[in-house]
This record gives structure tokens, C-alpha cells and sequence, in this order.
């Protein structure tokens, strides 16, 4: 009897330990790389918040993006599903949505844990970045918003912050502005001096209405330009409180201080209920920005201010919990949607991206700079604090986490890449439940990843890699990221292979005569592949260029604007539209 009763209170301890229904805070940075944070060995830059969060609770050593970039990587996030399964991986050098007016975004078919937690009573909130599509067919169908895939609240950037959002932090579009504008202008000009000569010479005869012709395509061109230069940072950079446009363009001016204080208030409003917020940092994606607290006050300029920022932000977000007495009912996941962009590097020569520490590549390519990220959670009394576990997770382990610690059944009719942490992270069990990863540049199956069970041994493949340049660069400076198919890519037969237990910085391939195993591991890795593929349906290209393209008739601008000019002084949105 005592054997039994001893036995019920040890039950009831551990169901004690694993409390019903907890808030959520889910915080993603953007373009963090894993050698960033001081508790991923930077020694330099200070992150006493984040680091905080792996001192009070678990680090995750080996965890892994779905994609090296923002688009997709957040749509397998919010769903639990690689991207290439809604239709979030682009067939082209595109990867990203880059326009507000685009009709593509994240298919309603989908389902995020949003929308699960939401059926199940939590009141939910996305405050920062999206860039997961607006509108389909017009401006009020809203079919890829937030709040059209669970979100009661949202506030901030429907797009993406680019370094065209803000004024004299230069242009993304420079390598296609040369190609479609300055080369056609060379050419053009060339034409004009050699009809002009052969003309003044009379050796030919051409007519005034040739040279009229190319003069008028010549400014054709120019005042596309123009227009592109004068409209894109209204028509693209803007911020919606819900559905409405609030500030266009957006301003730099304390937004991480907006952004953080409205996180406060939805916290705050919600106290007294479940709550899931997901808190997507602007931050350190370019154009950096810092407020004046925090301009010029670290060791590495302008990313380092940024990053330092987005850090503050993290500490204000537990402080709230604690004032309110939610720490110990609130799990805390702090990530980034994937590896420190390295080739953000100015016209000046100064660094604007991250550190990927140890690891090779970064953001757009599956190297491990570009996928391994850092991966926090903090649930003090469930999760054990300090504990670091070298396992491989991934961002999309976070839905079934979720959904599941607020009650919520898994969806039944579609497949679910992402594993539940908790038996991982609780220590019931000590190996992931990914014996194999698979990894895609955009569209295409670019490496695997296996865990062999009861092996130490965590193997990597690849079947193409793309080609660094300049020669013996870590990126693709030139096109400013890496491309994932044609001539930009080296394709591998037989598969690039290693062991990221041994070679984490994947700096020397195994070869047959280096690793007995070789040819059983590409065995094993070729039939995950094919195993995998079969599990993957044919559906609707959302970054299609028809999809990507910029349409007029989809364009947001604030209420008061007429046109295209779509200006409207910075005001506080409307608090009147919150939870």
C-alpha cells in the first residue's frame, strides 16, 4: 500500500510540473546569428537579457531553421510544415516577398498555431514583422494577414525592413538596376554615338525618328527609376495597427520602443487570460536602426547598437511577465528566423551583418551558418534551469509545442514536420525525436540531415552547395546572397558528406577512404530523400514572379492619402482597435 501511494504522489509531482494552458511568448529576431548572443560564446557584444533566458532555462545547441531565409523560414514556423509544402519556396532567385502589393503569402489552407490556440480561448498578438503576404485578388480580402491566420491583434510591418526603407541606407535592388536600367542606358548610348558617327560620316542613312526613338527610351527608363526610387519606401515600408495603415512610411525614430511597449499593453490587457504573443523583432535586419539610448554605445557600430536594442526589448518583455506574476505560468522562446546575413557589408566597407561564430555561411545558403540558430526556452519550475541540450530541434518544433501544451489536438488531415520538445526538453527522453532534417534551398532539396538512433554521430549531405564568391570568400558578395540553382551552385555526385559531430565548421568533406561508412550513410540518406519526396504534393507557387510582382490594385496607403503618394504623418495607431 505504501508502494502505491508513494507511487500516486510521485504521478501527481510530475503531472505538477508540466501545468495546463500556459501563456506563450514567442520571440524571433531577425538575422541574429548564433555567435551574437554572449551565451553562444560572444565576448563582445552584450546580451544580458538573452542570456538571461538560457541561464534561467534550456539551450538548444543544434537548433536548426526550416529555410536560410525570412519568408519561408517564418511560414514553416507558424505551421509546423517545410515551406515547400504551402507553397512557400521559390523556383527562383527570389525567395522573399519584397512588395506590399503582391497577391502570394501563406495559403489560408494553412493552419498556424495561432489559429489552434486561438479556437482553444488564448487571446493572440503578433506585434513586429510578418512578411508572410496580404491581399490575393483586392485590398480588402486581407487573405494572408495576421489576423487572417489566428492573430486577434497586430502591429507593425507587413513586409520586410530593407535598407530602402530608410533614407541614405542604400538600395537591395543595385545588381537589378544595373542589369535593367544602367546596362540598357550603356547600350543605348553606345547606339546613339555609332548611328551619330556612321550618320556624320554618310555611311548610312538613318532616319531622325531612330535617334528619337532610342532618346525616348532612354528616358523611359530614367523616370521608371526615378519613380521606383521616389515610391518604394511609402509604398512598401510602412506600419498597420490590424488592418489598417497607421504610419506611412514608417519612422525609425524609437520604434523598438513602440513595438516593445505595445507587446507591454497586450500583456497587460491579458493578464487575466491565456495569451500567446509573438513578439517578431524588426531587428537586426538592415537597414539597422538604434534608438538614441542606444546609437553608437557598442563595440560594433551599427549592428552591434541594433542587436544590443532587440536585446533590451527581450529583458522589458520577462520584466512585464514578472510584474505581473506570470513567469512561472509563461513559456519564453527566444530564436531567430535564421543565420547573421554576412554579406551585408556597406559601400563604406563597415559590417552589417552578424556572427555565425564557428560555422561556415549564412543566411540564403544550408551551410550552418545559415541554419543553426540560437534556441531559448524558459519555463521556470517545468524546464530545468542552465540545461543545454546538442540535439538536433528545429523552428518548427514550436507548433506542435505549443498547440499541444494549450490543449489543442494536432491537425489530422496534412503532415507535421515539427516534433514535440517537451519530452526532449523535460528529459524523458535524450535524443531527438528527427532522426532525419531535410533542408532546402528555396524549392530544391539541397541537404540531409541524420541522427542515426543510439549514435553520436550526426551526419550531413549534400547534394549541391552554392558557389562563394569572391574565391575563398564565406558568402556570395557579389549577388549579395546565394542562389539555389543553375550555374550559381555546384551540384555533388556523390553527395558532399560530414559529420557535424566531428566537423561542426564542415571543413573537410569524408571521403570512402576517410570514413568506413561512407557509401551506408548516402545509402540511408538517398532513401530518407526519396522517402520524404513522396510525402510532398504538387501545390500553388506563392513566390511565383506573378505572384512576387508588384500590382497596383492591391496597394495599402493610409486613409488620408490620395494616389500613389501614400504619406500620412507618424501617429500612435489606434489604440481603440486592440484587444
Amino acid at each position: 500500500m505504501k508502494y502505491l501511494l508513494l507511487l500516486g504522489f510521485l504521478l501527481w509531482e510530475a503531472e505538477s510540473h508540466t501545468p495546463s494552458r500556459p501563456n506563450f511568448v514567442l520571440i524571433m529576431a531577425d538575422d541574429l546569428g548564433i555567435g551574437d548572443p554572449g551565451c553562444y560564446g560572444n565576448k563582445t557584444l552584450r546580451t544580458p537579457n538573452i542570456d538571461r533566458l538560457a541561464r534561467e532555462g534550456v539551450k538548444l545547441t543544434q537548433h536548426l531553421a526550416a529555410s536560410p531565409l525570412c519568408t519561408p523560414s517564418r511560414a514553416a514556423f507558424m505551421t509546423g510544415r517545410y515551406p515547400i509544402r504551402s507553397g512557400m519556396a521559390s523556383r527562383t532567385r527570389i525567395g522573399v516577398f519584397l512588395f506590399s502589393a503582391s497577391s502570394g503569402g501563406l495559403p489560408n489552407s494553412e493552419i498556424t498555431f495561432a489559429k489552434l490556440l486561438k479556437n482553444q480561448g488564448y487571446a493572440t498578438a503578433l506585434i513586429g514583422k510578418w512578411h508572410l503576404g496580404t491581399h490575393c485578388h483586392n485590398r480588402t480580402d486581407f487573405c494572408h494577414h495576421p489576423l487572417s491566420h489566428g492573430f486577434d491583434y497586430f502591429h507593425g510591418l507587413p513586409v520586410t525592413n530593407l535598407r530602402d526603407c530608410k533614407p541614405g541606407a542604400g538600395s537591395v535592388f543595385t545588381s537589378g538596376i544595373r542589369l535593367l536600367v544602367f546596362i540598357p542606358l550603356q547600350a543605348i548610348a553606345v547606339a546613339l554615338l555609332t548611328l551619330g558617327a556612321l550618320r556624320w560620316l554618310r555611311l548610312v542613312r538613318v532616319p531622325r525618328a531612330v535617334f528619337l526613338g532610342l532618346l525616348l527610351l532612354a528616358a523611359g527608363l530614367l523616370g521608371l527609376l526615378l519613380a521606383f526610387l521616389h515610391f518604394f519606401r511609402p509604398l512598401n515600408c510602412f506600419l498597420m495597427t490590424n488592418r489598417a495603415v497607421t504610419q506611412q512610411p514608417m519612422s525609425y525614430d524609437n520604434l523598438t520602443q513602440a513595438l516593445t511597449e505595445d507587446a507591454a499593453r497586450f500583456m497587460r490587457r491579458n493578464a487575466k487570460t491565456p495569451f500567446l504573443l509573438v513578439f517578431a523583432s524588426l531587428q537586426v535586419h538592415t537597414a539597422l536602426y538604434s534608438s538614441k539610448d542606444f546609437a553608437g554605445k557598442s563595440r560594433h557600430g551599427a549592428y552591434g547598437d541594433a542587436a544590443e536594442e532587440m536585446d533590451w526589448t527581450v529583458g522589458q518583455i520577462l520584466n512585464v511577465l514578472e510584474e505581473l506574476g506570470l513567469t512561472n505560468s509563461t513559456l519564453v522562446y527566444f530564436t531567430s528566423d535564421q543565420g547573421a546575413h554576412v554579406e551585408e557589408v556597406t559601400a563604406k566597407g563597415e559590417r552589417h551583418g552578424g556572427s555565425n561564430g564557428i560555422y561556415k555561411g549564412g543566411k540564403a545558403n544550408n551551410w550552418e551558418g545559415g541554419i543553426r540558430v540560437p534556441g531559448l526556452l524558459r519555463w521556470p519550475g517545468v524546464l530545468q534551469a542552465g540545461l543545454e541540450i546538442d540535439e538536433p530541434t528545429s523552428n518548427m518544433d514550436i507548433f506542435p509545442t505549443v498547440v499541444q501544451l494549450a490543449g489543442s489536438p494536432l491537425p489530422g488531415d496534412r503532415v507535421i514536420d515539427g516534433r514535440d520538445l517537451m519530452p526532449l526538453l523535460q528529459g524523458t527522453t535524450q535524443q531527438s525525436d528527427h532522426e532525419f532534417l531535410f533542408h532546402y534551398c528555396n524549392f530544391y532539396l539541397n541537404a540531409v540531415r541524420w541522427h542515426p538512433r543510439n549514435s553520436t554521430s550526426v551526419w550531413k549531405a549534400f547534394f549541391f552547395t552554392p558557389n562563394f564568391s569572391p574565391e575563398g570568400a564565406n558568402g556570395c558578395f557579389p549577388t549579395h546572397v546565394c542562389f539555389c540553382h543553375g550555374h550559381f551552385v555546384t551540384r555533388h555526385d556523390p553527395p558532399l558528406l560530414f559529420d557535424l559531430a566531428r566537423d561542426p565548421g564542415e571543413r573537410t568533406p569524408l571521403t570512402p577512404s576517410t570514413e568506413p561508412r561512407f557509401w551506408e550513410v548516402l545509402g540511408a540518406v538517398r532513401q530518407a530523400a526519396a522517402r520524404h519526396t513522396l510525402t510532398v504534393q504538387d501545390v500553388p507557387n506563392q513566390l511565383s514572379p506573378q505572384n512576387i510582382l508588384w500590382k497596383p490594385w492591391l496597394q495599402m496607403c493610409c486613409p488620408s492619402s490620395s494616389g500613389l503618394s501614400c504619406q500620412c504623418d507618424p501617429q500612435k495607431p489606434d489604440r481603440g482597435q486592440s484587444l
